[in-house]
């Protein structure tokens, strides 16, 4: 995801939410707006049942982000988009911010709540304010990770929202500030950060929110390599290591094109052996930039997939593709037609990618 310049910014804290929101809960035309069966469905069992922090046994979770439409629906493109790759996606990836604005600044809204009834939901979480709905455009103003660490914000925006995932019962992924070693030094330092996101973890537990997956979730640029270890919330707040990683082609003015393996493999080598190889990887955003020269190489890049997860990326247990285009010439990245979305059926339809996907 291409990061954005930012300027520092202040929220008004709204007086009194977390107080009334047992109240708000029991009001009937709100108690609909959280499902109250999310947690009702079957969990799976057997070997390839997934374990408590979600890691399935025997294959990977098969994802994708899908921006929402033009008409303020996420769940008409999540629907379009399952029918052009033929198969329901395991997991979806949502993006908000920290305002109180609906939509972008709740948690688990109407279409999330929906979709997440038969998927599993990841939601990445960013301490800014965006200034234009659905983060159009890229621009956003940064709270601040010590004024995140210091609990400033816990009345006003982490509380409710924690209290809303909790309500929702159902196990969810949660990324806080994801690509966080391209956010400083705008939002903090280092050590800043790992206050921030120790905060918000143990804010969640004293609110007994005890349905959150946590991802950590670095560029997976490797110059960054000893910012990622500063960065490091450290093995008791880490659940699972996320990396962003493409094959951005002629996007980034460059003539190199990295097959799947090659834009992948380096950067988990590298957290396997430096920052834990004992947690679940995600690749949770990847893609690939056309070849307008050789269009069936996106196709060929995508149909890589199933087989360099499985031999040289076995801990990556799940992989969620960018379907968006980034600022810049040459950089669409979606497979919403032609070759790539050809690669990228294909490679859903392996059975490494079906895997039990728990309802609760």
């Amino acid at each position: 995801m291409i990061r954005r310049a930012v300027t520092a910014a202040t929220l008004l804290v709204v007086a009194g939410l977390v107080a009334g929101f047992a109240v708000w809960l029991d009001k009937p035309g709100k108690r609909d707006a959280l499902p109250a069966d999310a947690a009702s469905g079957p969990a799976p069992s057997g070997p390839c049942a997934p374990d408590a922090k979600l890691a399935p046994p025997c294959g990977a979770w098969w994802g994708a982000y899908v921006p929402y439409a033009e008409n303020g629906s996420l769940k008409d493109p999540v629907l379009d988009f399952e029918s052009k790759i033929g198969r329901r996606l395991d997991l979806l990836y949502t993006y908000h911010d920290m305002s109180d604005k609906p939509l972008d600044g709740e948690l688990l809204t109407p279409d999330e709540q929906e979709l997440g009834r038969d998927r599993l939901l990841m939601l990445a979480w960013e301490s800014t304010v965006w200034r234009k709905p659905h983060h159009e455009g890229y621009t956003e103003d940064q709270l601040g990770w010590a004024k995140v660490a210091s609990g400033a914000y816990d009345a006003s925006i982490i509380d409710p929202q924690a209290l809303r995932i909790k309500a929702y019962g159902k196990r969810v992924f949660l990324s806080f500030d994801q690509e966080v070693d391209a956010r400083t030094p705008d939002a903090g330092t280092p050590e800043e950060y790992v206050a921030a996101y120790r905060h918000l973890h143990d804010r969640f537990k004293r609110l007994g929110v005890d349905n959150v997956v946590w991802v950590w979730t670095v560029s997976g640029y490797l110059a960054n390599g000893q910012l990622f270890k500063r960065l490091y919330p450290g093995d008791d707040y880490v659940d699972w290591i996320g990396m962003d990683q493409y094959n951005y082609f002629l996007c980034h003015r460059t003539t190199d094109w990295k097959d799947f393996s090659r834009s992948q493999k380096p950067t988990y080598d590298w957290l396997r052996a430096n920052i834990s190889d004992r947690k679940p990887i995600m690749l949770s955003e990847f893609a690939t930039a056309p070849d307008p020269q050789q269009p069936e190489r996106a196709r060929q890049w995508y149909e890589q997939v199933p087989d360099t997860a499985k031999t040289a990326l076995p801990d990556a247990k799940a992989l969620v593709m960018w379907n968006r285009s980034v600022p810049g010439k040459g950089c669409d990245l979606t497979v919403n037609s032609g070759s790539p979305l050809a690669g990228y059926r294909a490679a859903g339809a392996d059975g490494y990618f079906k895997q039990p996907v728990p309802g609760r």
